[in-house]
């Protein structure tokens, strides 16, 4: 039997601390093992940015478990789609892949009231991602 591989996707940005994170968060908890989730930073952060687990937590998503990472060039390589998030030119560049750049906002130092807007875009940033990648072909 031939099974098709799932789509893998990477959410890259400098800190891997909030926009990465929340994509990251929202794509597990909307395609479940339909998709394989990376999130890597390219300079990650020492911890994730407390107003993102809180408003994340707002929607029922529980993101307290995952740790700002380290790229890995097998991230990179493995994954069908790089969305990067301000990561500019310290995004390094692997041929042959589908790169999209989301600009969003950085919920660095922001308070939950300024996050709040960032997670609704990065939601519908990523439901759209996934419809189309989970969508069969017409």
């Amino acid at each position: 039997m031939n099974e098709k591989k799932k789509p893998e996707i990477l959410f890259l940005c400098v800190h891997n601390a909030g926009r990465s994170q929340m994509a990251a968060g929202f794509a597990r908890a909307l395609a479940g093992d339909k998709v394989v989730i990376h999130s890597g930073g390219t300079d990650p952060g020492e911890t994730l940015n407390p107003s993102v687990v809180q408003v994340m937590a707002e929607v029922g998503i529980d993101i307290t478990d995952q740790k700002p990472q380290v790229l890995t060039e097998a991230m990179g390589l493995d994954s069908d789609v790089i969305i990067t998030m301000g990561c500019g030119d310290t995004c390094p560049v692997y041929p042959g892949k589908r790169y999209v750049d989301w600009e969003l906002v950085d919920p660095a130092g922001k308070s939950p009231d300024e996050v709040r807007p960032i997670r609704d875009e990065v939601q519908r940033r990523v439901v759209a991602l996934l419809d189309e990648l989970l969508s069969p072909p017409s």
